[in-house]
């Protein structure tokens, strides 16, 4: 334990001097305020920019809170997700290309606080980037559309965190695995590339761990999805499978460590 700790404390200092939790949460904010003011003042964007033809009208459909907590969901799923798995694939191999390695394994070291002690931060920094992020978009999305049911928000958000937590667990097992460019190009194809290929052929399953967070937005709606605590438990199970396959895999590449 006083070793998990000691780690701990060394993976909040770098990604304090990095300012990671900085950055990332205000990504996460920006991309959840977007789409509440740009479909808001979208007409007032438009008329502002000119050009536009003087028989043009625009058409916008009546939105209502849950489909801006959608949008701002689906950026959070693009933009958001890949900046953030580019930043957590490199946090393992990167200390072994570099060398920074050599000083941590010539010590006598667990390697599951190791791994868990990156898992913990990296877990920390996507809870509270994609926490921020719903608050800002729920901020404005309840200022121009109205507001939702707090429990059904507060569980929709804790839906999706636990899909967070899944996804860094995947991009640290790949860093444990892989070098630094073949860990950050599987970990792209396995979570950001695999949402958008659940969105296209998606239907025909309704089980999967990319499927968690379009349904943690359904929770909002007084539809009940049958499917979504099964795909919660799966999305668990193969979180903790990817936890023990990157211990395993930081203990046996440990000796690929750069001098």
């Amino acid at each position: 334990m006083k070793t998990f700790i000691i780690l701990l404390q060394k993976e909040f200092r770098e990604s304090w001097r990095s300012f990671k939790f900085l950055w990332m949460p205000l990504l996460f904010i920006l991309l959840g305020i977007t789409d509440p003011l740009t479909n808001y003042y979208m007409e007032d964007i438009l008329n502002a920019v000119g050009n536009m033809p003087d028989d043009f009208s625009l058409s916008l459909p009546d939105f209502v809170p849950i489909d801006i907590l959608m949008a701002s969901t689906g950026q959070f799923q693009s933009i958001g997700l890949i900046a953030f798995v580019i930043t957590i694939a490199g946090m393992i191999n990167r200390e072994r290309q570099n060398g920074t390695a050599t000083l941590i394994y010539v010590r006598p070291i667990s390697f599951i606080a190791l791994f868990m002690s990156k898992w913990v931060v990296g877990s920390i920094l996507g809870i509270l980037s994609v926490s921020l992020g719903y608050a800002g978009s729920m901020y404005y999305t309840a200022i121009l559309y109205g507001s939702v049911d707090t429990m059904a928000f507060i569980q929709m958000v804790l839906s999706y965190c636990a899909w967070i937590v899944f996804a860094t667990a995947v991009a640290l097992m790949f860093s444990a695995i892989f070098k630094t460019a073949f860990a950050t190009t599987f970990t792209i194809i396995v979570i950001p590339f695999g949402v958008m290929i659940d969105a296209l052929i998606g239907q025909y399953w309704h089980i999967s761990p990319w499927k968690l967070a379009n349904y943690s937005v359904q929770l909002l709606s007084d539809t009940h999805n049958e499917y979504y605590i099964k795909t919660l438990l799966l999305t668990i199970i193969l979180m903790v499978l990817a936890i023990i396959i990157g211990i395993l895999f930081t203990r046996k590449n440990a000796g690929t460590t750069k001098i």
